[in-house]
């Protein structure tokens, strides 16, 4: 007894010296200790009494009449980092929070309706946007006030004036919530457009002609700084000019895949993008990077490739999937979110690039006597120089003009590139690595799973296939849900947020894209079945558009229709296009017409600002020009969609069977003694042809 009352002290002491070290350790916890975004667990120690976007929260605010503070950022944002050290730290500008304002931390990445709403706000508030984005709210939820990222004075000083008012003044601010309100669901209608859908190639043309007077002809992208890479942008680009042969559109197009590859925005020793760069040759990162961008970058590098047979773009493929798969991939397959600006210095101090970054003196003592000629190919020079006596890596000559200059062979300068790269990788891995955000998102995993199925697609490489399928297993098997509803986040064996229209809309395309590879037709079937969800649960028989939202969820201010492209295209661009094609598979009216009256819904607006909508407009080209349904039917279909798809097709859609099949393309076509290719516009289809190059001379008809 006396042995099991010592044991049981022993524990209590232990018990106490835990609190007391994680007390000491962490003055100040709030309500965000409890979530799993590392976002929000970032602020959980701040002295601000932050609390998570939840019912639980907004019912406070109501109940004590309070104004609501809404901070909107994300794990890899540096401003928001910034504006958390200089004020959510401060004691005092914790002071004045708590005792005004019910306080919410939002991770936009986990909770982008909140942050549709709120941008909005601020947008028409102030005329931009950004991140971190900062609201005020009453309690009902009605944004009154708003802006991004505020030095500490200005923040204290703002919300010093609109709790004062709040007290003396309040019908100003409901006035101005009425107001605001308004402006806010104006921007969100989308009218049902009545006139007959004409979808032809001079709409088109008159867009591009547009468009392009925003061309940069130096170093591609727009003639402007920043510069976003904007993948899909340049991916519809990519189509249009080779399906209609335009060889100036197709130059141009290039140059800005070259100079993305070579500028600094690539990490040319660890693979993979950041996210923007500031300047306007590509060359000093913002240098978060986003799986997002990744995804679809692999995605379009691989089209490239297989127009061009660039080496360049095959290397880009490689390096960034290497990347994802080394530092972006959990155990069971699923992707995690982006890695931080941010890094520590060998000081211990937090500075955007400090992980990527090099000084003349390390890059010596690294390569010895290679340092000339690294010097040369990487641009460790006025060219390459950042600031404080650090280079960002950038290209600016071929691989013949190094050669030429110091008198090498290409295989001599490959074999020195690999081993370069094996040299600073191990060097960079010793200093403190940025922030990663642990997080799985289901639309951004759909959107790298697609990079995955294109790069397998194009390069016929087992291993991209093999992390597509347990990609999308993953998916399957966490977050599609018994009622047939997926879920937008997982970390930690849990999903807690119900899914986002991006969620299905970017899932339903990559599942369709699987099938097309495998033919296994699970992944087409569970697209079906997803799309009809979603006119379950997130259509607008009004404008015949689907919310952003569905229909379970909670009400915001606003429940907005997302239909403009941005760095990610709208999901109901994403819709539109998947309906085109469930449409063809299933021989589904509705589908077709749907997809029709969405692309006749946005048509209006297209022509004036076509890049925000370049996924709509490739959707266009499918009806301006021949769109091909190829059925392949026999033992060797798989074989023979490998050998079709080393030719860039964009305007066909594969059906295929090695058995017999009941799908509308596939129906009573299967000979067990040959293996044929059919090749259709609209279901009138050409003679059927057992060899793939003779189904190519139909396609390119």
């Amino acid at each position: 007894m006396k042995y099991l009352q010592i044991i049981v002290i022993i524990i209590l002491i232990a018990g106490c010296k835990g609190q007391n070290s994680e007390s000491m350790e962490h003055q100040y916890t709030n309500a965000l200790i409890n979530e799993t975004s590392p976002y929000l667990l970032q602020h959980a120690h701040n002295p601000v009494n932050w609390n998570p976007w939840n019912e639980k929260t907004l019912t406070k605010a109501k109940s004590e009449n309070k104004l609501m503070l809404i901070s909107v950022g994300y794990a890899a944002c540096h401003w928001c980092h910034v504006m958390e050290h200089e004020s959510f730290e401060d004691s005092l500008v914790a002071q004045v929070m708590n005792t005004n304002f019910i306080n919410i931390k939002v991770d936009r990445e986990e909770r982008p309706d909140v942050d549709q709403v709120y941008m909005s706000a601020v947008q028409l508030m102030t005329g931009s946007g950004g991140w971190p984005m900062n609201v005020i709210a009453l309690p009902d939820g009605r944004p009154v006030w708003g802006g991004t990222y505020f030095k500490k004075d200005q923040w204290m000083d703002a919300l010093e004036q609109i709790s004062k008012l709040y007290v003396e003044n309040p019908e100003k601010l409901l006035e101005y919530a009425d107001k605001l309100e308004q402006g806010i669901k104006s921007l969100d209608v989308v009218e049902l457009n009545t006139n007959e859908p004409v979808f032809e190639k001079p709409f088109i043309e008159d867009a591009i002609k547009n468009w392009s007077k925003q061309f940069d002809h130096n170093f591609g992208g727009m003639n402007r700084a920043p510069k976003f890479m904007m993948p899909n942008n340049y991916h519809f680009l990519l189509r249009y000019a080779h399906q209609t042969n335009d060889k100036k559109l197709q130059d141009f197009v290039n140059l800005t895949l070259k100079k993305m590859a070579y500028g600094g925005v690539f990490d040319h020793v660890g693979g993979g993008f950041s996210r923007y760069s500031v300047d306007s040759k590509w060359h000093v990162p913002h240098f978060e990077k986003m799986l997002y961008d990744n995804g679809q970058l692999v995605s379009l590098y691989a089209d490239a490739y297989l127009i061009t047979k660039n080496e360049l773009y095959k290397n880009v493929v490689t390096e960034t999937l290497e990347y994802i798969k080394r530092d972006m991939t959990t155990q069971n397959g699923a992707f995690f979110s982006s890695l931080d600006a941010d890094s520590n210095t060998s000081e211990g101090e937090l500075e955007e690039g400090a992980f990527y970054v090099w000084t003349t003196d390390e890059l010596n003592v690294l390569l010895k006597e290679d340092f000339n000629i690294f010097a040369d190919y990487y641009n460790v020079n006025n060219y390459g120089f950042w600031e404080h006596d650090n280079y960002v890596l950038i290209r600016k000559d071929d691989d013949e003009s190094i050669i030429k200059k110091h008198e090498i062979t290409q295989d001599i300068l490959d074999k020195k590139k690999i081993k370069w790269k094996d040299i600073l990788l191990e060097a960079r891995n010793t200093r403190e690595k940025p922030r990663l955000d642990d997080k799985t998102l289901t639309s951004w995993n759909a959107l790298m799973l697609k990079g995955y199925v294109d790069a397998y697609r194009v390069f016929g490489n087992a291993d991209y296939l093999a992390s597509a399928e347990k990609n999308a297993n993953f998916i399957l098997n966490n977050q599609l849900r018994e009622d047939g509803g997926l879920n937008h986040n997982y970390k930690n064996n849990k999903s807690s947020i119900n899914g986002y229209l991006e969620d299905y809309a970017a899932t339903i395309d990559v599942f369709i894209a699987l099938y097309e590879n495998t033919l296994d037709e699970k992944w087409l079937t569970t697209a079906r079945d997803l799309a009809n969800y979603t006119f379950d649960y997130f259509f607008d028989d009004t404008s015949k558009m689907f919310y952003f939202t569905s229909n379970n969820d909670a009400s915001l201010v606003s429940r907005s229709i997302e239909y403009r492209d941005n760095v990610i295209p709208a999901s109901n661009s994403i819709m539109a296009k998947n309906l085109f094609k469930l449409s063809h598979y299933y021989d589904n009216e509705h589908y077709s017409k749907t997809a029709m009256t969405m692309l006749n819904n946005v048509k209006p607006e297209m022509q004036e600002y076509p890049s925000g909508y370049s996924n709509w407009f490739d959707l266009i080209l499918n009806y301006a020009q021949p769109y091909y349904e190829v059925a392949i039917v026999g033992t060797d279909a798989k074989q023979k969609i490998s050998e079709l798809n080393k030719t860039y097709i964009p305007n066909k859609l594969i059906a295929g069977s090695t058995s017999e099949n009941n799908m509308p393309l596939l129906e009573n076509r299967f000979d067990p003694e040959e293996t044929l290719i059919y090749v259709c516009v609209n279901k009138a289809c050409k003679l059927p042809v057992s060899k793939v190059n003779d189904a190519i001379k139909f396609l390119k008809e």
